[in-house]
């Protein structure tokens, strides 16, 4: 836990984003993809060739003289982890937006530090180097194996690129991981220990990431031939989450810092809380702990200093699953709001699916558009709302049309598989 107080806390700002998403591999893309509720989801024939029930993906469109832009041809021979190539496409995105340079080669940035997470790294790459070793061909795998394969080849890659000498790391808490490492860099910067850092996760594309959840059967099987229109959180028909990937990179700096460099100022960070529901009551490794979560939202809050009543915007977790209404429930008793009192609230994944270990890490780049342009993106797909959902909150607080409004604070959270949990606070910066 964060014990940091209001007077000693470093104000902690976003100056630079980068996004790899299904719908756009651009911020201003991205931002024009959320606002217009453009679609990333589409019919994967690989999916179908390998006889998932589910074959409807969002994997970002990257051209090869796109990531030709971000890589060397020598690092690009033998790259197979898609995750490892998002993570630095948004991560140098992320720098460079944020008016960064790299480092010159004989000293590092030893002010600049690097969270970059993931759930699973180099599928592809381990799917080669297995059969190359049951082959006898082990030197055959090439010198850039191990790095595309461990956990922390995102963040070492970058670091190397970037020239980061602070804490460089990664972390892994599946869905949660993205809304994590914001507020794992966020925390060091606000107690002092650096002044930048570039935050993010990313997520491999293809089936050997997502065949477990088909296996499961708890994606939707139903809309092979309507991929747009497969993914529904709020809805009544909602019928699985669809599996996606890419990455979002956000550079988090001390406010001092920020205002001596002339950097554009994204929003502030007001706070966040991480905690975990130890399967314990309704929780399990599937399945949120409701107490946890609530407890999750409302240390956020304490650790921002914003009351409940100050929030205007939640961007929830929402996956259009049998958990949506779930959720919306512990938000309203989290945040004592219900009905008309409700914040607005939307979710991303009707166009981006789930993006897995890298939802948070997207969904927070969209989330601080949001605040910086002023507007709440709409949800997309809702037949009608979830009867449970109507039940707690009024249908005009789901909005399905992206509006222009006044937005101060903005609350986003995560919620992953382990049964844990992430919540962080965003304002707009006056």
């Amino acid at each position: 836990m964060n014990h940091l107080t209001k007077e000693n806390k470093i104000r902690v700002v976003v100056t630079g984003l980068g996004v790899v998403a299904p719908n756009a591999v651009t911020v201003d893309s991205f931002e024009q993809a959320l606002s217009v509720g453009t679609s990333g989801l589409r019919y994967d024939e690989q999916l179908a060739s390998l006889n998932f029930g589910c074959c409807v993906s969002g994997t970002p469109q990257l051209s090869d003289e796109h990531i030709a832009n971000y890589f060397t041809p020598l690092q690009l021979r033998g790259l197979k982890a898609s995750g490892l190539v998002y993570g630095v496409l948004a991560g140098k995105d992320a720098f460079k937006d944020a008016g960064l340079e790299p480092a010159p080669k004989d000293i590092a940035h030893d002010h600049i530090g690097i969270i970059m997470g993931t759930g699973q790294s180099g599928g592809e790459k381990f799917r080669e180097a297995i059969n190359l070793i049951d082959d006898g061909r082990v030197r055959r795998l090439g010198s850039t194996s191990v790095i595309q394969t461990m956990t922390s080849g995102i963040s070492a890659w970058l670091a190397g690129e970037l020239g980061c000498g602070n804490l460089v790391t990664s972390n892994s808490s599946a869905c949660c991981t993205g809304t994590e490492a914001f507020i794992m860099g966020y925390e060091r910067i606000a107690s002092g220990k650096a002044r930048i850092m570039l935050v993010g996760s990313t997520s491999d594309s293809g089936p050997y990431i997502w065949g477990g959840f088909d296996a499961m059967r708890i994606l939707p099987t139903g809309y092979n031939e309507n991929p747009q229109e497969a993914s529904r959180p709020f809805s009544s028909d909602a019928a699985g989450f669809v599996p996606g990937s890419g990455a979002g990179a956000l550079v988090l700096e001390s406010l001092e810092s920020a205002q001596k460099r002339g950097a554009t100022i994204y929003c502030e960070v007001l706070g966040g809380a991480l905690n975990a529901g130890g399967h314990r009551g309704d929780g399990s490794m599937t399945a949120p702990n409701g107490a946890a979560v609530q407890s999750c939202i409302k240390l956020a809050l304490h650790d921002a200093q914003v009351e409940s009543t100050a929030i205007d915007i939640i961007n929830g977790h929402v996956t259009a699953t049998g958990k949506d209404a779930y959720e919306v429930a512990n938000w309203s008793s989290a945040l004592g709001r219900g009905s008309k009192e409700f914040p607005l609230m939307n979710s991303f994944k009707s166009t981006i699916g789930h993006c897995l270990a890298a939802a948070g890490s997207i969904e927070l780049v969209g989330s601080v558009l949001q605040l910086k342009q002023q507007k709440i993106y709409g949800n997309r797909n809702i037949t009608k709302l979830n009867e449970d959902i109507a039940n707690i909150v009024d249908a005009s607080r789901i909005p399905e049309t992206t509006t222009q409004m006044p937005i101060k604070h903005l609350i986003k959270a995560s919620f992953g598989f382990g049964d844990v949990n992430a919540c962080v606070v965003l304002k707009r910066f006056e």
